[in-house]
């Protein structure tokens, strides 16, 4: 697949990218990198995952990180009620050690999704979702598969990839990682979308929204994100929400009524609605009420 080919498959999704980004991400394929990806809570980081694996036409495998991961959720466990019934089977058998190195065999194996990643037939793309969630040990762990794209099992040994996977780390930088994982991974940053880019990706998710519509929530959003009294900043998936929201109730321009009625699908606690609503409605440069904080 050729760059410009990549970036056909990307349009045909739907998802809104820059020259930058589809570079990063045909180099990462076409040399095999891990690719990691860091930037703010729902600027659609997981997306690319998605969007590269239908556009490579592959299975997404996922793994969600979070504190407290470790090997028998990411990687294998031992199938331990089909091995104790094993046992039981054959508990008149005289070659004990040949029963017992019967119970580590792939058919006792359960695959978690890097195993189940490396061990495909087909290249997958696999998605490690906010890596910076789980432990520095687990990071540790990580690296046989991200430089060698095998891992090791100690009752079976090492298990090298049948394909290799394209990997797609996220991280909302909740820790640092380490530099020894960054050495192994392409990088990209993503910020959240300025107006025309937010406006774009409202167009082409909902088509059928209202554009002026589009335009004041486009704009709004914006708004909203440079409010420094708002905590957590509304993400693209919020700002899709919002507009179908809308459109829903059969919004077709955003007055100040509107916003505060359908706040909970763009402002998530309520410490955020309470700022939004400390704020006077102003005239905004594209000519109608927006509501929120004026973005300078």
């Amino acid at each position: 697949m050729d760059l410009q080919t990549l970036k056909s498959k990307m349009d045909q999704a739907h998802y809104i990218y820059d020259e930058t980004l589809a570079t990063v991400l045909y180099v990462a394929l076409k040399l095999g990198r891990p690719l990691l990806i860091e930037g703010a809570a729902g600027v659609g980081k997981t997306e690319i995952a998605k969007v590269m694996a239908a556009a490579l036409d592959r299975d997404l495998v996922r793994l969600q990180c979070y504190e407290g991961l470790d090997e028998s959720k990411a990687l294998y466990e031992w199938n331990y009620q089909k091995q104790l019934l094993s046992i039981q089977i054959n508990k008149d058998d005289s070659n004990k050690a040949e029963l017992t190195d019967s119970l580590f065999r792939d058919e006792y194996l359960l695959e978690r999704p890097l195993l189940k990643s490396i061990k495909s037939e087909k290249p997958v793309v696999l998605l490690i979702d906010e890596i910076d969630k789980a432990d520095e040990e687990f990071e540790s762990f990580l690296l046989e598969l991200l430089s060698d794209m095998q891992v090791s099992i100690p009752e079976i040994g090492t298990v090298k990839a049948n394909t290799i996977p394209f990997v797609v780390l996220t991280s909302n930088r909740a820790r640092p990682l380490s530099e020894a994982l960054r050495r192994r991974c392409a990088y990209l940053y993503i910020e959240y979308p300025d107006m025309e880019k937010e406006l774009a990706i409202l167009r082409a998710k909902l088509p059928h929204v209202d554009d002026k519509l589009c335009a004041q929530v486009a704009l709004a959003v914006q708004q909203l994100r440079s409010n420094e009294a708002i905590l957590k900043k509304p993400s693209i998936a919020e700002t899709l929400d919002w507009a179908a929201a809308l459109d829903a109730l059969g919004v077709k321009e955003l007055t100040p009524d509107a916003l505060r009625q359908t706040a909970g699908f763009i402002l998530k606690n309520s410490e955020d609605i309470a700022a939004m609503d400390t704020k006077p409605a102003e005239e905004c440069n594209c000519g109608h009420h927006c509501g929120g904080h004026h973005h300078g």
